[in-house]
């Protein structure tokens, strides 16, 4: 089969490998009808995480080729989608429906332990965990944010803990940062976006938030009456966003991080946070909890999933896929890959 994998960094290669087996008797395998690429596929494109070669992707929909003995709740022909984030399915964390919580610690499709998304097939462990039959109401763009971005967006939003009409600030609107401020929203939050692309604020304007233009600090506090905001997401993760971050939130208010940072470490002024009574919440999503509380409000219309994928492309054209999304041009915010 084929698997796109980053060889080097800022060096994509569509590869073939042998075909998946089933890992064991719970498993099942999928036949990728589409996957996608997500900002933290960048940080090993452009060496963020350099950890190379490395089979990519960890968003994925498609259909149930093969499973094993142990799967219950799914059968060959059955279309699915695949949580980002695996976990045992049996522990008392993965009873959580977190699989972050899993004490045999949580695994990442893409990230070098299991396969990567981006490929023609695709081996899945705990398949009654990790997999979703894609409910009806639910486009394929809809459940390929499910695997991931639009779970995180919604918990970057409810882990700020911020009240219906309190002032929330979503710094980077890429894909995730566009899920978050849609998830504001849904939540009744009043939302200030930012991003250095113009065409992604128009976007985010479109959804119903407010344009931050430039300076994000002294905007929010005009806004807040010299308060600062209840919280702010922080969807990019550089120390230059964090920093923003903190200057923006006001006393007793909370940073929620989802954005991805690189390997170095992150100076926090931890003697500020005190005194100003700060929560900092980072955030990798529940996934599987999220699906019962996001598919309602995609299929009665509070969250809206369109126009996030922007762009198609053939899997044999990954490199010229990653090369776009790498642009951060204002029009091309997600794409998605076509086996």
């Amino acid at each position: 089969m084929r698997t796109v994998t980053v060889t080097a960094s800022g060096v994509v290669e569509v590869i073939q490998v042998p075909d998946p087996t089933l890992p064991d008797a719970g498993s099942a395998i999928v036949q990728v009808e589409a996957a996608a690429i997500c900002g933290s596929d960048l940080h090993f494109y452009e060496g963020d995480l350099p950890y190379f070669p490395v089979a990519v992707g960890h968003e994925a929909i498609g259909r149930v080729v093969e499973v094993g003995a142990d799967v219950r709740r799914f059968a060959v022909g059955d279309r699915v989608l695949v949580s980002s984030v695996a976990g045992c399915g049996d522990c008392v964390g993965c009873q959580t429906r977190d699989p972050v919580a899993c004490l045999a610690g949580a695994k990442v499709f893409g990230a070098g332990e299991l396969g990567g998304a981006q490929s023609d097939l695709l081996a899945v462990p705990a398949a009654d965990f990790q997999l979703l039959t894609i409910p009806e109401g639910i486009s394929d763009d809809a459940a390929l944010l499910l695997t991931d971005n639009l779970g995180t967006g919604w918990a970057a939003a409810t882990r700020t803990d911020a009240k219906p009409g309190e002032t929330v600030v979503v710094l980077g609107l890429g894909a995730v940062g566009q899920c978050a401020v849609r998830a504001a929203l849904a939540l009744d939050l009043d939302v200030l976006a930012f991003d250095p692309v113009p065409g992604r604020v128009a976007m985010a304007v479109g959804s119903g938030a407010k344009a931050i233009e430039s300076d994000v600090v002294a905007e929010v506090m005009a806004a807040t009456g010299g308060r600062g905001a209840a919280a702010v997401i922080d969807a990019v993760g550089h120390n230059n966003t964090i920093d923003t971050a903190f200057a923006a939130v006001r006393a007793c208010g909370t940073v929620s991080v989802v954005g991805i940072h690189d390997l170095e470490p992150y100076p926090l002024g931890i003697l500020m946070g005190v005194y100003r009574s700060l929560t900092l919440r980072m955030t990798t999503a529940p996934v599987h909890r999220s699906w019962d509380e996001l598919i309602p409000l995609i299929t009665q219309g509070r969250i809206d999933t369109e126009g996030i994928f922007t762009h198609t492309f053939a899997l044999d054209d990954a490199a010229a896929a990653y090369a776009a999304v790498a642009e951060r041009s204002p029009d091309c915010l997600k794409v998605k890959l076509v086996p």
